[in-house]
This record gives structure tokens, C-alpha cells and sequence, in this order.
């Protein structure tokens, strides 16, 4: 199983020099678990920066994995993995989400670098 970032999902989408890191895992759609957090994070880059129709279009991808909704207990997971790694809101959201599922964190974002469980590619 594949959780994918939102620094993920913007470098694919944007198709920049990291797109090839991380196509297998979105592309990948039996196995990609999309935390609602980051369809949250990607609709609002995508929206300031190229418009509402782009960004419907970026969610409508997002939406082929299972969609996981923030629930009590993954809130509460979320909070722990906060406190323990020092990780941003929506970081903590989306690893508590991947360790619900036994899944890989695919991202270039840096908070998460040096965890288990995480593929991090270097921002290129």
C-alpha cells in the first residue's frame, strides 16, 4: 500500500524533475490510500495557483485511490506521531494514515525524512 504527500502529488502533477519518482506509486491506484488531508492541500496550491477547473481535475485523480477521512482515532494517532516526530498537522495526518494501513509514505518533503515506512526523494 502507497501513501502519497501533497509535495508528492504537486510534483507529479506539475510534472517536474521528482514526476518519475513518484508515478509508480500514485499510478499504482489498487494500492494508493489518499488521506483527505491532502486533497485538501492540493486543491488549494492548485487553485491559487492555476485555477478552480485544474484543481477539480488534480482531486478527480486523487479521488481513483481510497480516500481516508480523518476519523477520532486516526486524529488522535495523528497527534502522537506529532508530538514523537515533530511532524506539521497535515504530516502527522498523513503518516497516521499510512501506519493505519501498514503503507509507504512517498514524498520529497523533508519532515519526513529519516522515518520508517517513508520513500524520500530529494527535491531535484
Amino acid at each position: 500500500m502507497n501513501v502519497v504527500d501533497s509535495s508528492a502529488w504537486l510534483s507529479y502533477f506539475a510534472g517536474d524533475a521528482n514526476t518519475a519518482s513518484f508515478s509508480r506509486a500514485i499510478e499504482n491506484i489498487d494500492k494508493l490510500i489518499v488521506p483527505s488531508i491532502t486533497i485538501t492541500e492540493v486543491f488549494k496550491c492548485v487553485f491559487r495557483q492555476r485555477g478552480e477547473d485544474l484543481a477539480l481535475e488534480c482531486v478527480a485523480h486523487m479521488e481513483q485511490g481510497k480516500v481516508v477521512p480523518l476519523d477520532g482515532s486516526l486524529a488522535i494517532n495523528a497527534a502522537h506521531y506529532g508530538v514523537e516526530y515533530k511532524l506539521p498537522l497535515a504530516d502527522s495526518i498523513i503518516y497516521a494514515t499510512a501506519q493505519k494501513f501498514d503503507a509507504f509514505v512517498w514524498t520529497q518533503d523533508r519532515d519526513f525524512e529519516g522515518l520508517e515506512g517513508v520513500k524520500f526523494f530529494p527535491k531535484k
